[in-house]
C-alpha cells in the first residue's frame, strides 16, 4: 500500500544539516530525510515556485521529459537501507511505463516542480515519527535565513 505524503518543511539539525520533513496528511507523523545545502536550496525554490533564470538539472529533466512525450505520474520513497533512502519516478509515455530510480532529493524536487503526486512505502512509513519530538522554531528559522543567502546564480560559480 502507498501512503500520500507532502513536503511540510525544510528545517536543520543541530549539525546545521538540512532535512526535509515529508508528512502525511494529517501532518502527525513526519519523515525526516537529510539533504544536502543545494537539493535543499532546489526543493526551496521548488516548494516557493521561484524559477531560476537557467534550467537546473531538475529543469532539464522535466523538460526532457516534456519533450519526449513522458508524464511524470508519481514519485514514490520506497525503500531505506543502512539508512539511505531509495525514491523512484514513474514516467508514462504513451501506454508504457518506466520506473527510475533516483534520488530522493531529486524526486521530490521534480514531483514538486510538476505537481506529481509523492507517496511512500509501508517498509519506509515506518521511519516516520511525531511531528512534536523533530521540529524547534528556532530550527525553521536558522534554515530559512540560510537558504535566503543563497542565490541561485551562485551555483554557477561553483560549477567552474
Amino acid at each position: 500500500m502507498l501512503i500520500p505524503i507532502k513536503v511540510k518543511q525544510i528545517v536543520l539539525d543541530q549539525n546545521l544539516s538540512p532535512v526535509v520533513i515529508l508528512s502525511n496528511k494529517e501532518g502527525d507523523q513526519v519523515l525526516p530525510i537529510w539533504v544536502g545545502t543545494y537539493e535543499a536550496q532546489a526543493i526551496a525554490l521548488a516548494i516557493q515556485g521561484i524559477l531560476t533564470p537557467r534550467p537546473l538539472t531538475h529543469d532539464l529533466i522535466i523538460n526532457l521529459c516534456e519533450k519526449l512525450g513522458a508524464e511524470i505520474k508519481k514519485v514514490l520513497v520506497q525503500d531505506v537501507r543502512e539508512g539511505t533512502y531509495y525514491a523512484e519516478l514513474y514516467l508514462h509515455q504513451g501506454d508504457k511505463e518506466y520506473v527510475i530510480d533516483a534520488r530522493p532529493s531529486d524526486a521530490i524536487t521534480i514531483a514538486l516542480r510538476t505537481n506529481a503526486p509523492l507517496y511512500i512505502t509501508e517498509k519506509v512509513a515506518a521511519y516516520t515519527v511525531n511531528v512534536d519530538e523533530l521540529v524547534s522554531e528556532d530550527q525553521v528559522e536558522e534554515l530559512e535565513e540560510l537558504l535566503k543567502d543563497i542565490k541561485p546564480e551562485e551555483d554557477k560559480k561553483h560549477l567552474h
